[in-house]
């Protein structure tokens, strides 16, 4: 049986959990970050992620759900004090029953499964944690494969990012690259393997609407970062740059959005082949 651990006052071992909360680096360097909620903690346990720690509220009865989570989860046991536990939750009033600190995944690209329906997604350069969860949301919702992040940008670990996604990160797979051209290189690998993939960028100046493009097959889907777009190396590499026809006053969609209407509309696509194959 895994150990308890009684924690009832700030000490290293609490200062090195609230970290993780708000420091990238620290995230990083520890491979962990912090899990809140009963739906992305359960999906987390049941996609396999290594869980290091569950912290407990030390003063109250556990519900059916903790209790069978600290009997399934391998790890430390933290039994804490309520005003400690509240000082890691997200919520300023209430003490969450159960935390859960999980291990970080390598960045693997391989992790992202590849096959004749594949599609995937590559976020560049994102500034917004929430941007980044919501298209994790929205490849979970519509069938996606998984989700790159290249370049410099917002942390798919950060708290913003696990709350916006609702659990769904610990089901898609997401994976950091440095840039595009690691993704290519693993685009010209797949191709080479048998895997036909088209890489479709989005921009508000793109050539084809995104309902004439063909996402059936299997694709990677490009969308730019939230003010500048894509970088130029995306934009060399795409095969194809669509757009979404909007109307009104708004100029553009919000990269997140813009990711949820592309996907929807591979799903669109991808269902009426299904139903229409003999």
């Amino acid at each position: 049986m895994p150990r308890t651990l009684h924690v009832t006052r700030p000490n290293a071992q609490f200062q090195q959990w609230e970290a993780l909360l708000r420091n990238r680096t620290k995230r990083l360097r520890a491979g962990e970050l912090v899990v809140q909620g009963v739906r992305p903690i359960t999906l987390a346990l049941e996609h396999g992620w290594r869980v290091r720690a569950v912290l407990y509220d030390d003063e109250r009865p556990l519900s059916r759900w903790a209790e069978d989570l600290l009997e399934r989860a391998r790890g430390l046991r933290v039994a804490m004090a309520p005003d400690l536990l509240r000082q890691l939750s997200d919520k300023d009033e209430d003490v969450p029953e159960l935390i859960a600190v999980v291990a970080m995944p390598e960045d693997d690209l391989a992790r992202i499964p590849v096959g004749p329906s594949f599609l995937g997604a590559v976020f560049d350069r994102p500034t917004q944690p929430g941007n980044v969860g919501t298209m994790v949301r929205s490849l979970d919702a519509f069938g996606g494969s998984g989700l790159v992040v290249t370049g410099h940008g917002a942390d798919p670990y950060d708290p913003k990012t696990v709350r916006a996604s609702t659990g769904s990160l610990f089901a898609v797979p997401v994976v950091r690259a440095p840039s595009h051209r690691e993704v290519l290189a693993w685009v010209t690998r797949l191709r080479a393997a048998g895997h036909p993939i088209t890489v479709v960028g989005t921009d508000e100046h793109g050539t084809a609407t995104i309902d004439d493009v063909d996402l059936t097959g299997p694709t990677l889907l490009v969308i730019g970062n939230e003010t500048a777009g894509l970088s130029s190396g995306w934009r060399e590499a795409c095969d194809v740059m669509a757009r979404i026809p909007i109307g009104g006053a708004a100029s553009s969609l919000n990269a997140a959005s813009a990711a949820t209407v592309t996907l929807y509309e591979a799903a669109r696509q991808r269902s009426r082949t299904s139903t229409t194959t003999p």
